[in-house]
C-alpha cells in the first residue's frame, strides 16, 4: 500500500439562518413611537408603550374640593344629610354676619376717624338751662380763655345745635373758669358731665365723662355719626363754696375731615 497524505482540514461552511420576515400591520398607530400595530394588541410590538391609556378623569371644580363638596355622591347615599350640613352653613354665616356687621362697620369707622384730620366745627344755636349774669353759655364757643359760661349749680345743662349732621370724632373741654392755674381754682368746676349726643335720625347717645381737677384742655373721644345736637350736664362739683359758681370756659367739637 501506498503511503497516504495527511488531508487538510476544511472549515465547516456556514449555515444560513433565514431573517424572520418583519411582522407587517395596518392598524392604530401607537401614540409613543407612531409603529402601526395589528387591531387588538394592549401594548406597541417596538416600544410596548400602552396602545389605549386610560383617559384621566377631569380635575374637579375648587368648590368640589371643599367639605363637604369633596365626598362624592354615590347613588342616593348620604345627600340628605350633605343638604342639611350645607344649609346650617350657610345660617352660621348669616347669623354671623348679621351679628358683626355693626362691629366691622364700628371699626371701619373708628379706623377712618384715626386717618384723618380732625376738623373744628361751629354750633350755630347754644341754649343753657341757667346761667350767671354776665357769664352767658355762648362764651363756651367764643375762643377766649378768660371768659367761660357761669351756671349756678349742678345739674344745669348747655346745648348745642349744628347746621347739618356731621360725624364727632372728638370734644374738646376747658374747664374751669380759665386755662390758667391761678384763675382756674378762682371758680368752681364739674368734675363730671353727662354727655347726650342725637343724631339726625333722632337716636340718642348717652356717655359719662369724667374730667380731671386741672387747668387746661381735656380731650373725649366720641366717634358718633350724623350728630344734629350736643347736650352737656354738669355734676359732681368742686371748689363750689358760698359765692362761687360753676364755670365751663370752651368746649370745641371737631369733625372727621
Amino acid at each position: 500500500m501506498l503511503p497516504v497524505l495527511p488531508a487538510k482540514p476544511v472549515a465547516p461552511r456556514p449555515v444560513v439562518r433565514p431573517v424572520a420576515a418583519p411582522e407587517e400591520a395596518a392598524g392604530e398607530p401607537c401614540p409613543s413611537c407612531g409603529t402601526p400595530n395589528l387591531p387588538g394588541r394592549r401594548f406597541c410590538r417596538r416600544c410596548a408603550a400602552p396602545l389605549h391609556p386610560e383617559e384621566k378623569p377631569a380635575p374637579l371644580p375648587w368648590w368640589r374640593t371643599v367639605w363637604p363638596f369633596r365626598r362624592r355622591a354615590r347613588a342616593s347615599s348620604g345627600r340628605v344629610v350633605r343638604g342639611l350640613v350645607i344649609l346650617a352653613v350657610l345660617l352660621a354665616l348669616c347669623a354671623g354676619g348679621l351679628l358683626l356687621l355693626p362691629a366691622g362697620r364700628a371699626l371701619f369707622e373708628d379706623t377712618k376717624d384715626k386717618m384723618g384730620k380732625p376738623k373744628a366745627v361751629t354750633p350755630v344755636a347754644i341754649a343753657a338751662s341757667a346761667e350767671i349774669p354776665r357769664h352767658p353759655a355762648k362764651n363756651t364757643t367764643d375762643g377766649l380763655n378768660n371768659r367761660y359760661w357761669g351756671a349756678p349749680g349742678p345739674e344745669a345743662s348747655v346745648t348745642y345745635t349744628f347746621s347739618k349732621p356731621f360725624r364727632l370724632v372728638d370734644l374738646l373741654i376747658t374747664n374751669g373758669a380759665s386755662k390758667s392755674p391761678e384763675d382756674y381754682v378762682r371758680q368752681g368746676r364739674a368734675l363730671r358731665m353727662d354727655l347726650e349726643v342725637t343724631t339726625q335720625d333722632g337716636d340718642k347717645h348717652t356717655k359719662q365723662v369724667t374730667l380731671s381737677d386741672k387747668a387746661g384742655s381735656q380731650t373725649v373721644s366720641t366717634g358718633i355719626s350724623d350728630v344734629k345736637t350736643v347736650r352737656l350736664v354738669l355734676s359732681s362739683p368742686a371748689g363750689l363754696t358760698k359765692g362761687r359758681h360753676l364755670a365751663l370756659a370752651e368746649v370745641e367739637f371737631f369733625q372727621r375731615s
